[in-house]
């Protein structure tokens, strides 16, 4: 029977059938793809085939009952021809969750003609369930049924925000039309609509590369691998981050026509856009947000691992900082303080909004797998909140004059909203970890934790509105200083008095985002020794002396005299930026982070990203067994930051000065952990190829040193200008203090670095190796 056809089949029994040996149909030469393959095996037996209606009416009837009767297989394809629906990020593990046995033929399958069909179709009775803890190893493409279920929410979420923006705008007046440069109503309304969706896109697509990222359960076979959960998770967050780049796009030319006052319709109007996008700090800002949207969008398309995730993650993060960098927190009086209060405010709530957005999203697909991905969410927003609260009350702090503008201004009454939002939400998270997550495993529980997220995400997004509102609105406090003092507009505080080692004890200018972050370590740390003590383990006290001491030294250079005095001498930004770049690495790296948190977390089972696999990826990186790529990166970022324009810039803005501060810091971490080797599961590096990097570095460092005190100019001298340092003479003899301060730095932490090295390979400092062993073992 090779020549003769197969018999007709009812609707319901269409299947897309292979000649035996499991090749193509229609390409002899290729064989069938697997997710046909698992259409076929759950597929039951059938005795008599029936005739199908020919009439048009009839068809629809019965593809309609067909889709409500009988679901459609996981890895069966429709015939979708989007782009994004076809792109490589779309194409992803099946569904774990186990199908009906009553399904009965794949109803989305592509019609093969009979003439191609064989009369041999493999067809058993009983379906193969895969395992709900594992995905598929081989990527299938699923039809996108419940991208459009949940359409209604997105943009009921999305429409809410839009309207609460205006709203509140059209309230406060500042949606009236201006008597001079008037931009038209389609700027003047447009504007607040596209932030409001810009923010709302943004919230959603972080909180969702987040789950995806650490939280969504992940595939132990292959933990590099996304998961079916992880790889949903993704491909809405494509979704999201193109409807986020196309926002941004109409935020930057929006803006421009706010700032120049005129309207889309108007002539030239994309000429003078594209110029302000390219000119002005403002556009230049919100074009590189712009821009790393688009390479998080890119990265999304071809995201099949977990480590793509992250690079997304990374790309979305740091877009919007610029957002922070050009509002009003700029140009306020401890501007740094503000704009450290304002990035940190941003991330905790994009990530707690949008993360719980997301998992509203993902609900349906979750179910055994609930529990626990909304504890672990759970654990996050608590942080997530607290982050808020915290920055939200510095940021307030510093925009008001005294507590009678919350009801005296309308920024006040607005702000009052947004903290009686926050207190709603603190109270619901908190019933949701009491009463609901408990429970979530049965129906009720998940009834109950469906309907508290819904309301969640409702006043979510009504805060976002009031958020969007509150960025249009001048704060009471007048943000232009600088024709009151020169000086304090530069720092951003008062003027400090003479440099002297009294005054370098004495004072201090809090900045809170390392504040916090010292605190944060210290804490964490502290309570990893107490709890491996509990357990009747013991943790050298001169690791934790160590880890207390490097968190003392980051205060003092970031909040004390080193960083109070390093915008005013240049003498005292060198000594700021060694004691980044070096001590505080060196006092943090000895005190061993890594194995201690090796043995204190608890491992995930599910192949995530939990803390624990976070550290043990940063003890097995790359650059753990290259200390001369270490050594070399420290070197040139310290020769770029004094070689180049970027101490002005530093100076100048506040955005120079952060990522300085965030880099040192990270350079100087990653050289001390690959020298010392204190991670866990990885033996020393030999003591030649250490002392080597050591060497490097010391000589880098004098030789920097050097080339200032014999530098003809002056470093950075429009700001020393700026700040009314007329005397030339004295900026240069300061300069050669900095010089001896590099040159000091240089020398005392290579030769106690030596010292170390020189300890360990003697058999005094064995402890270390040895923990190694038994973590690597154990």
């Amino acid at each position: 029977m090779d020549g003769a056809r197969a018999p007709r089949r009812d609707a319901h029994a269409r299947v897309r059938a292979r000649p035996r040996g499991g090749r193509h149909p229609l390409r002899p030469g290729v064989a069938g793809s697997a997710s046909h393959a698992r259409c076929r095996a759950r597929l039951p037996a059938r005795t008599a085939p029936t005739r199908p209606c020919r009439s048009p009416r009839g068809q629809a009837a019965r593809q309609a009952l067909l889709h409500r009767s009988h679901p459609r297989p996981a890895g069966c394809t429709r015939a979708r021809r989007w782009f994004f629906l076809t792109a490589p990020h779309m194409v992803g593990p099946a569904d774990p969750r186990p199908t009906s046995p009553r399904i009965t033929a794949c109803a989305g399958a592509r019609r093969v003609p009979l003439s191609h069909r064989s009369t041999e179709t493999v067809m058993t009775s009983t379906p193969s369930l895969p395992d709900p803890a594992r995905a598929p190893d081989h990527p299938t493409r699923t039809a996108p049924r419940s991208l459009w279920a949940a359409m209604p929410l997105v943009l009921g979420c999305a429409t809410l925000v839009v309207l609460v923006a205006l709203a509140l705008l059209s309230a406060a007046g500042e949606l009236d039309v201006r008597l001079l440069m008037n931009p038209g109503a389609v700027v003047r309304y447009g504007l607040p609509a596209a932030r409001a969706l810009h923010d709302a896109t943004a919230a959603l697509t972080i909180g969702l590369l987040v789950l995806a990222a650490s939280i969504l359960p992940g595939q132990s076979d292959e933990p590099e691998a996304l998961s079916y959960w992880q790889w949903r998770a993704a491909r809405w967050a494509a979704w999201s981050s193109s409807l986020w780049f196309i926002s941004a796009v109409v935020v930057v030319a929006l803006t421009a026509g706010n700032s120049i006052g005129t309207g889309p319709q108007e002539p030239g109007f994309w000429t003078q856009a594209l110029h302000y996008a390219t000119s002005i700090d403002l556009g230049q800002y919100l074009a590189i947000s712009t821009l790393l949207v688009l390479a998080t969008l890119l990265t999304l398309t071809a995201a099949r691992t977990v480590s793509r995730v992250v690079l997304a993650l990374a790309f979305a993060l740091v877009a919007l900082l610029p957002v922070a960098l050009v509002g009003h927190a700029a140009g306020t009086e401890e501007h740094a303080n503000a704009v450290n209060s304002l990035i940190v405010h941003l991330v905790a709530v994009t990530v707690w909004v949008g993360g719980l957005a997301g998992l509203a999203l993902l609900l349906p697909r979750l179910r055994g797998s609930l529990p626990i991905v909304v504890t672990r969410y759970s654990t996050a927003a608590a942080w997530c909140f607290a982050a808020t609260a915290a920055s939200g009350v510095v940021n307030a702090s510093l925009r008001l004059t005294n507590p009678s503008d919350l009801v005296a201004t309308p920024y006040g009454r607005l702000l009052l909203v947004k903290t009686a939002a926050l207190a709603l939400l603190g109270a619901a998270g908190w019933a949701q970890r009491r009463r609901v997550i408990p429970h979530v495993g049965g129906l009720h529980g998940r009834r109950a934790f469906a309907r508290l997220a819904l309301v969640e995400v409702v006043i979510m997004a009504l805060t976002f509105g009031a958020s969007v509102a509150l960025s249009r609105m001048a704060p009471p406090v007048p943000q232009d200083p600088s024709a009151f003092d020169v000086r304090l507009s530069l720092l951003g505080f008062p003027y400090p008095p003479a440099v002297s080692f009294s005054t370098m004890i004495s004072e201090v200018q809090p900045d809170w985002l390392f504040v916090a972050l010292a605190v944060v370590l210290a804490t964490l740390y502290l309570a990893g020794v107490f709890r491996l003590r509990r357990q009747g383990l013991t943790w050298p006290r001169a690791r934790t002396s160590a880890w207390v001491s490097g968190c003392l030294v980051l205060l003092w250079a970031t909040s004390g005299g080193a960083g109070v005095y390093a915008s005013v001498h240049l003498s005292t930004h060198v000594l700021h930026a060694t004691l980044l770049i070096l001590v505080v690495p060196l006092l943090l790296t000895l005190g061993a982070p890594l194995p201690l948190a090796l043995q204190v977390l608890p491992a995930r089972p599910d192949g995530s990203g939990g803390p624990r696999e976070l550290a043990d990826t940063l003890s097995r990186s790359v650059l753990s067994a290259r200390p001369g790529v270490a050594a070399v990166v420290l070197v040139a970022l310290v020769a770029v930051y004094f070689g180049t324009g970027w101490l002005k810039w530093g100076l100048f803005e506040h955005a120079g000065t952060l990522a300085m501060q965030v880099l040192f810091l990270a350079a100087g971490t990653v050289f001390f952990h690959v020298v010392l080797g204190t991670g866990p599961d990885r033996n020393a590096v030999p003591a030649s190829r250490a002392l080597l990097a050591v060497t490097v570095v010391g000589v880098g460092l004098a030789a920097l040193g050097v080339a200032l005190h014999t530098l003809p100019g002056l470093l950075a001298q429009d700001w020393w200008f700026t700040m009314q340092y007329d005397d030339v003479r004295a900026l240069r003899a300061d300069q050669s203090r900095g010089a001896l301060v590099a040159i000091a730095a240089a020398v005392v932490t290579t030769a106690a670095t030596v010292a170390l090295l020189l300890a360990r390979r003697s058999g005094r400092l064995q402890r270390p190796r040895q923990d190694r062993r038994r973590l690597s073992t154990g």
